[in-house]
């Protein structure tokens, strides 16, 4: 039910990104790489609606083992069925590309790991933009063509471009330009005009946002380690908090954003869910009346809205 003037999203997916799942260790000797993938497993159960896809955008495995993606795909697989999403994977830095084809996909061999999704009329394309042997990204000229020319229809409702490196600026974290996508301007005049509404990324391990050829462009954090923005005295600091992930709301002109974290925190105020059936049977002006009128009684007991 809607309270307000827009109408529900017509569609909903979850943008996770970097678990860096490893097969039998720590990452660094203490991040537990799999309890952070289940703390954003557990939290997409609890959103409504749930999410028609799951989309990881890189570095699904800390060392591309083969036991790492399947320990992967037996942790997100079943979650993603329970609450009906499809899965979309995209290759990162840390990926290697036959490990990931073959244990994700059956697939054998070596290519770029390119490939189209339909979630309900909404194109999902997750573009690797990994480059075998270094962190940096990039793309190719035949990975371009191939863009340019999948681009050149139209979907129905458009199109999501998933990719590893996202194409923005990093000033929050100026070493990380270093290993950014490289050919941004030749990617740039592939999308341009085009019906791509969001471009999302990982890699920075913090949420960031920009935009990227008229295209607004979102990043994801890690559910593994974070970066800190604003170390004191560091280079470059990873920590163990302020994990997430992101979810898109999807509209017939707009896509909201929204992170969420991963780590409860304690409430200092709310109300229980059974309150949502009582908000729910008052008319629209008699919510306006207590719910918005700052001398209500609602707001006797101070709920701090």
């Amino acid at each position: 039910m809607q309270y307000g003037q827009y109408p529900d999203p017509s569609l909903t997916i979850a943008h996770l990104s970097d678990p860096h799942l490893l097969a039998d260790s720590k990452q660094y000797g203490v991040i537990d790489t799999e309890a952070g993938l289940a703390l954003a497993l557990e939290r997409l159960r609890r959103l409504d609606p749930a999410p028609r896809a799951l989309v990881f955008t890189g570095d699904l495995a800390d060392k591309a083992e083969p036991a790492a993606y399947d320990r992967l795909r037996a942790m997100v697989e079943p979650a993603a069925a329970e609450i009906g999403a499809v899965v979309v994977w995209v290759m990162g830095n840390h990926d290697e590309r036959e490990p990931y084809a073959k244990a994700l996909f059956g697939e054998e061999g070596d290519r770029p790991q390119d490939r189209v999704h339909d979630v309900d009329g909404l194109r999902i394309v997750a573009l690797d933009t990994s480059v075998p042997g270094y962190h940096h990204g990039d793309l190719t000229d035949a990975q371009l063509a191939w863009l340019a020319d999948l681009l050149a229809t139209p979907a129905p409702r458009g199109t999501v471009l998933a990719m590893h490196h996202p194409p923005i600026p990093v000033p929050m974290m100026r070493p990380a330009e270093i290993i950014e996508l490289d050919g941004q301007d030749a990617l740039a005049e592939v999308v341009r005009g085009t019906d791509v509404r969001a471009i999302i990324g990982g890699h920075f391990h913090f949420t960031s946002w920009s935009t990227f050829a008229g295209i607004p462009v979102s990043v994801a954090s890690a559910s593994c380690y974070t970066s800190d923005p604003a170390p004191l005295d560091r280079f470059i600091s990873g920590v163990d908090g302020h994990q997430a992930f992101t979810m898109l709301h999807l509209y017939d002109d707009q896509v909201v954003h929204t992170v969420v974290p991963l780590a409860d925190a304690p409430e200092v105020t709310g109300f229980p869910s059974d309150v949502r059936a009582q908000v729910e049977a008052l008319s629209a002006a008699e919510r306006r009346d207590i719910l918005s009128r700052k001398d209500s009684a609602f707001y006797a007991s101070d709920p701090g809205i």
